[in-house]
């Protein structure tokens, strides 16, 4: 049977990002709209210093949760018995948390009790002179001195260092053992193996995962609105509610999130994509 000239021209059709291409058009649509009409261009300007609070949020939580994931997921293969759980204690508590309760008691438990233990310890170390300086700073700090802002930046580090070391531990499992035999045959020790070459290999195997928490970090950073931290989620809650622009302000507000959003899952995949492609066949 000879197959039709357009099957390979249709399949490639079918193949297309089709819903990619709707939600750019209907972003297009929306934006010319937001700019069009006075309204939203103002509701716009409400919501800007918002945004920015909220990619700084993101961006320290995450710099930081990534670092520490990386420490957890390193203990977790660990052969040493205390190590290994106490890693693992750490973050099957952590996951077993609502985000929110977890945020809750960050700013309400944690770090209050935080500050008077380093009060305690600022008063031990009062009778040496030669700390003076660091425990006259301790002995003053008060809880209030901890902004909003920073315990919500603390919540999602802790939070999301224990979900992205389940994703770094994965990436490590998942490089062949004989990696690593070979590279200590070589006369590796075993960091050296593991920093020059599990984990390189393991970093790019669970990059994807490492996109889609960074989205989901985003989508989270609303909870400082909780804490009345003014990023956009809130600014948006205080103008809807002293305008009554409920429909205009929340239009707005889902738009920008939805931009965000969409446009880094599209960069993960991409990423995601050139990974699969590049990874050598076995």
């Amino acid at each position: 049977m000879i197959r039709s000239r357009l099957v390979p021209f249709t399949d490639g059709l079918s193949r297309l990002p089709w819903w990619a291409l709707l939600t750019a058009m209907l972003g297009v649509l929306i934006a010319w709209h937001f700019a069009t009409h006075e309204i939203y261009q103002k509701i716009v300007e409400r919501l800007a210093s918002g945004l920015i609070v909220t990619v700084r949020i993101t961006l320290i939580a995450y710099s930081a949760a990534l670092t520490l994931a990386l420490l957890i997921a390193l203990a977790r293969v660990s052969k040493n018995v205390l190590i290994y759980n106490i890693a693992t204690f750490y973050v099957e508590i952590v996951r077993g948390l609502p985000t929110l309760v977890l945020l809750l008691y960050v700013a309400f438990v944690l770090i209050p009790g935080l500050i008077v233990g380093l009060n305690g310890l600022g008063s031990t170390l009062a009778p040496f002179s030669a700390l003076s300086g660091l425990a006259d700073f301790l002995q003053q700090l008060r809880t209030r001195d901890i902004t909003n802002e920073l315990r919500v930046v603390v919540t999602l580090i802790i939070a999301y260092s224990a979900f992205l070391s389940e994703v770094f531990r994965g990436g490590i499992v998942a490089v062949e053992v004989g990696q690593m035999e070979a590279a200590r045959a070589l006369g590796m020790t075993y960091w050296q193996a593991m920093r020059h070459v599990v984990l390189p290999q393991a970093f790019r195997i669970a990059l994807p995962a490492l996109g889609n928490d960074f989205i989901a970090m985003l989508k989270d950073s609303s909870l400082a609105s909780v804490l009345g931290v003014e990023e956009i989620t809130r600014l948006a809650q205080n103008y809807g509610s002293s305008s009554f622009l409920y429909l205009e302000t929340y239009n707005v507000l889902a738009y920008l999130y939805l931009v965000m959003t969409l446009g880094l899952s599209m960069f993960v995949k991409l990423i995601e994509r050139r990974t699969t492609r590049e990874r050598p066949r076995r």
